[in-house]
């Protein structure tokens, strides 16, 4: 069933395309960029970002789980999928059925995936995995004490090959930090040079270390013969991560999060609005009512705190957001009228609210905001 409630979000592809071409050109020519898409696209719909990125060169893409892998292989029946969390029990046989590439750090993922590969006939080395490597964000990853002992189950005739060796940086915008990381990394694809294993792919970094020549990727893959890959994730949503990049500033929000007013009503002075009674009007009041609430992602610390737009002005928050109301002070902003738009993401005229000014208010990030948009806002790609 289509959706008639009025409250939707419209991801922009010309803006999704722009931030990508950006990305790429960053990273540099020699250099792959893996798309995260998990997690709903950040948000903005996986399977309205992803077929997009497709469409304009992309050919790796990065999911949570093999659930999510299994959903995007509908859409892009060619494409690279990485993902990124591993494989569960029972998901095995799945990933490979799917042609999915796990990442693996465990000597259980080998098992699993040997033995579905077994049962499905997959012939040796016919099933990449991409092997991370822990360099101190202690999240997951084989650590560098115990690599030399897993490398030993990448024998001759298993069906695993080892396409890539990955990392993670957990401190991006330090420098100092990163090459740390970078310097445990060259050893370990050293060590795995050493048992006889050369991996395609080296891939290390995110939007907020894109430039993959910054940390030295570049250059070890030279030196390795492989190629780089980073792995782009807010960036291409248009927001530049907590980190000095170069060129984020080329980068603009996608996604825009809009609503109607349904309700007007003028309440006198000493009047409340909303539950608990937080807001108490100081003189006569013009009051909006959206269609829209945290059940629907609008974060409830917002409340009394936060504004939208309406005809291009700012109408704040006027006491507690609801599970499916919001209403808005619009006493000063002239001509507001039922069913006019209004944006809680986006831009009208010369003003514009971003996910990162709804971090700052709420003390989270901007990926946060994206991803807690909730499934029953509709996304729709616009130009």
């Amino acid at each position: 069933m289509t959706s008639t409630r009025p409250t939707w979000a419209e991801v922009s592809r010309s803006r999704l395309i722009h931030n990508h071409d950006v990305l790429r050109r960053l990273a540099g020519r020699d250099t792959a960029v893996l798309c995260v898409v998990k997690a709903n696209g950040y948000g903005h719909g996986m399977a309205e970002c992803a077929p997009a990125l497709a469409a304009n060169g992309a050919q790796w893409f990065g999911v949570t789980s093999v659930e999510e892998g299994v959903e995007l292989r509908r859409a892009l029946p060619n494409a690279r999928i990485l993902v990124m969390s591993g494989i569960w029990f029972r998901e095995a046989e799945a990933a490979i059925e799917h042609d999915l590439t796990p990442v693996v750090w465990e000597p259980r993922h080998i098992v699993l995936l040997e033995q579905a590969a077994g049962r499905l006939r997959v012939a040796p080395g016919d099933c990449p995995v991409h092997l991370e490597v822990d360099t101190g964000m202690s999240r997951q990853g084989v650590q560098p004490k115990h690599l030399e002992s897993f490398l030993g189950r990448f024998w001759s005739g298993s069906p695993l090959r080892m396409e890539a060796a990955m990392t993670h940086f957990h401190t991006p915008q330090d420098a100092g930090l990163t090459a740390g990381q970078m310097r445990k990394f060259v050893t370990a694809v050293d060590t795995i040079a050493a048992a006889g294993i050369r991996p395609e792919i080296l891939s290390a970094g995110s939007s907020a270390s894109v430039r993959a020549s910054d940390a030295g990727l570049a250059e070890l893959a030279t030196r390795t013969g492989a190629r780089a890959m980073i792995r782009t994730g807010i960036g291409l949503y248009g927001y530049a991560p907590d980190a000095p990049v170069n060129g984020a500033h080329e980068v603009h929000p996608v996604l825009a999060w809009k609503t109607r007013v349904i309700s007007l009503q003028e309440i006198e002075a000493g009047g409340v609005v909303g539950y608990d009674a937080t807001f108490t009007a100081k003189r006569p009041t013009r009051v909006a009512l959206l269609p829209v609430g945290y059940a629907d992602g609008l974060n409830r610390l917002l409340s009394n705190r936060g504004s939208v737009l309406v005809r291009g002005q700012r109408a704040p928050i006027a006491g507690r957001i609801s599970m499916d109301h919001t209403s808005v002070d619009v006493t000063d902003i002239a001509g507001v009228e039922v069913g006019d738009e209004v944006a809680l993401i986006g831009e009208q005229g010369d003003e514009k609210v971003t996910a990162a000014d709804m971090a700052k208010l709420t003390g989270t990030i901007s990926y946060e905001v994206l991803c807690n948009i909730a499934a029953r806002v509709p996304r729709a790609m616009v130009d």
